[in-house]
């Protein structure tokens, strides 16, 4: 397929799952919380489900830049293809903030992810390390579904849309629950709210890098082919009648001679 075709899906997907997901959560602002947080992590959940079933078979649906470098570290993923993909996946995710910020004005910092404050702590460090978590299960449930397990591959959508919003659910109000960079970085963009933003990329990153290892250590060992099983017993082929009675007739007449 055409190079540009899978960069543009990327674009698309991730275009996507930010104008629907930040979407959510301005909608929820500007509505007072029509939507809620579950709502809102139902709806993140769903729409990576249906990007997942629309554009893996095209590029391969990362939409994640944090998952792209996962599965180039995992060796399924080309490195000289890093770069185009997360450029891509950025731009879209900008493109849709801005959209947004465009038709509707900046409601709750354009659903920026931003650690929680609480009694005038803000709980940054504890977000780094909750967003290295999330995005390790994440990252980890990805490579179990998706690769070389073809009786998982027709569920993966399903199984990918619904650990994002089980994670969304219950890590949301601490620390956005972003486990994607593109998707920190478009409401940062649109809103101009940096705040702490760093924290979405090394978090992310780290926990998809960490998901790796763990899962080349549980994955199945293959069988190694060529190898015959010694306890399986040997098919012999029957040997022909004829020579079976010439190798006869010559033994006995060896015996005769001696």
């Amino acid at each position: 397929m055409d190079y540009k075709k899978i960069l543009l899906a990327e674009f698309i997907g991730t275009f996507i799952l930010v104008f629907t997901g930040t979407g959510a959560v301005v909608f929820d602002s500007m509505s007072n919380g029509a939507i809620t947080h579950i709502g809102i992590s139902l709806i993140f959940g769903l729409v990576v489900m249906v990007i997942v079933y629309a554009l893996g078979d095209i590029s391969g649906a990362h939409i994640n830049p944090a998952v792209t470098i996962g599965f180039a570290i995992s060796g399924e993923f080309p490195a000289k293809r890093i770069a185009p993909y997360i450029i891509s996946q950025c731009l879209g995710a900008t493109a849709a903030s801005f959209s947004l910020l465009a038709l509707f004005g900046n409601h709750n910092e354009m659903g920026s992810t931003i650690p929680v404050t609480i009694e005038g702590y803000r709980f940054t460090y504890e977000s780094l390390v909750l967003e290295v978590i999330l995005t390790f299960i994440l990252m980890f449930v990805i490579l179990n579904v998706a690769v070389k397990s073809p009786d998982k591959k027709i569920m993966a959508g399903l199984i990918i849309g619904a650990i994002i919003a089980v994670e969304s659910g219950f890590a949301g109000p601490i620390s956005g629950a972003s486990m994607n960079p593109a998707r920190s970085l478009g409401p940062a963009i649109a809103s101009g709210n940096f705040t702490d933003f760093w924290i979405y990329i090394v978090g992310t990153v780290s926990g998809a890098a960490l998901a790796v290892p763990a899962w080349k250590y549980i994955r199945p060992n293959k069988k190694q082919s060529g190898r015959p099983n010694r306890n399986r017993p040997r098919n012999r082929a029957p040997q022909n009648p004829q020579r079976q009675k010439n190798q006869q007739w010559k033994k006995r007449t060896q015996n005769q001679q001696s």
